[in-house]
């Protein structure tokens, strides 16, 4: 499960463009390797970030793992949905289980992160 239309890094975030806000949340492998996702902490909306600096934090049944920002920008929204049902990253982690939105700083940059193809090829590895 690793769509087409999207980019990826190799801390296992994917990255959509919707106009001047990128969408971000964790890959399928990500969700998949962590198990039940059960709570969720995002930064807010306003806050700025360099790409790699923490984004939030996703906590598993069997971990905590830090999810990192994919490109230097503000943050303009975190998915609401996730405070009351952090599941939605389990079963829906390129729709519904979204985590941020980011307006980048350079919207070039989603040239740089990996492509499908790419990401597939480093999931294998793995």
């Amino acid at each position: 499960m690793i769509p087409e239309d999207l980019r990826y890094t190799a801390e296992h975030e994917w990255v959509r463009a919707d106009g001047d806000t990128f969408r971000v949340g964790i890959t399928h492998f990500a969700q998949d390797a962590l198990g039940d996702i059960v709570y969720v902490d995002l930064k807010d909306a306003g806050e700025e970030l360099a790409a790699g600096d923490s984004a939030g934090e996703v906590e598993s049944t069997k971990s905590v793992s830090e999810i990192y920002a994919p490109v230097s920008g503000t943050v303009t929204a975190r998915n609401a949905a996730l405070a009351d049902a952090p599941d939605l990253i389990n079963t829906d982690p390129y729709g519904d289980g979204w985590l941020l939105e980011i307006r980048p700083t350079d919207p070039s940059v989603l040239d740089s992160l990996l492509d499908a193809a790419a990401y597939r090829a480093l999931t294998e590895q793995s």
